[in-house]
């Protein structure tokens, strides 16, 4: 079955995807906070990090949570 396995590769190179957007995510925080001493997000001068790795982290969870789980076979 070509199909299944061509699905399974897809499946994990997703899984990969979204793992790399949720360490991306989590490494920018960790950046911005060392590199300008702050780790709360909400001030004034920090919007611009939070819009960034917010959306990176909530993806990469999202789709970790959608492709961790292998399909029901038929």
């Amino acid at each position: 079955m070509v199909e299944a396995e061509g699905a399974e590769f897809q499946r994990k190179v997703a899984l990969a995807f979204f793992t790399g957007l949720l360490i991306l995510g989590i490494a920018l925080y960790w950046g911005w906070a060392l590199m300008y001493d702050t780790w709360y997000p909400f001030t004034t001068g920090n919007i611009g990090a939070y819009t960034i790795y917010v959306p990176l982290i909530a993806f990469g969870i999202i789709g970790i949570l959608l492709y961790k789980k292998k399909p029901a076979k038929a």
